[in-house]
């Protein structure tokens, strides 16, 4: 798929699940528990053991019904080995201009953490599709306002303390995608096995994004 079809995507969902754990076997169950609350990008991160092992079993079993991405990227041969395992998009922390070069050469989306204004337009001038504004449970939705009001044009995505509280005020303040972690993969619903849990929260949050759209 093109990466700018894959941002359509991901910007229409509006949520990207990122999708951390010890044991990677039981993900592709995560990744299932999600699509059945409407979330289809999974963000699976290289803290994951065997990560790439994970993204070509999940490419494999689920296929177009997501849009399937590699997190925690720190250069171009991990974004390399991720694509060439099916990931669609890239995510980084940082921003590394060789990992953007590389995903841009397999037409795949790439988003480049980012946090200051200095830093956001360093990525975006280098082809970040989407700048991931990261870690903002430091910063806050008021903080990402700040950012979109002299760089309306940049796409970006809050990660890190975006949950069913504070997911409507990123959406206010500019944001086209929400990066959430924890607060929807819940790591105590993983370890218990508890599916359910997760499809129920992923219904939530894509509820909020509905809601909001919808004003």
């Amino acid at each position: 798929m093109p990466r700018e079809a894959t941002v359509q995507k991901i910007s229409s969902t509006g949520i990207v699940a990122v999708i951390r754990a010890d044991n990677g076997e039981i993900l592709a169950d995560v990744t299932q528990a999600l699509v059945d609350g409407g979330v289809t990008a999974i963000e699976v991160t290289f803290t994951v053991p065997k990560a790439h092992k994970v993204l070509e079993y999940v490419a494999d079993r689920f296929g177009d019904q997501i849009q399937l991405g590699a997190g925690t990227v720190l250069d171009a041969e991990t974004a390399r080995i991720a694509i060439l395992a099916g990931a669609e998009f890239i995510v980084s922390p940082i921003v590394d201009l060789p990992t953007i070069e590389i995903s841009h050469r397999y037409d795949k989306a790439m988003m480049a953490g980012a946090l200051t204004p200095t830093e956001v337009v360093k990525a975006w001038q280098a082809g970040s599709d989407v700048v991931k504004i990261f870690p903002s449970d430091l910063t806050g939705p008021s903080y990402l306002k700040s950012l979109k009001g002299p760089l309306p044009q940049v796409r970006m995505m809050p990660t890190g303390g975006v949950n069913l509280e504070t997911a409507e005020s990123f959406l206010k303040a500019g944001a086209c995608a929400l990066g959430v972690g924890g607060s929807l993969v819940e790591k105590s619903a993983i370890e218990s096995g508890n599916m359910q849990r997760i499809t129920d929260l992923a219904k939530q949050y894509v509820e909020i994004v509905q809601r909001f759209r919808a004003q």
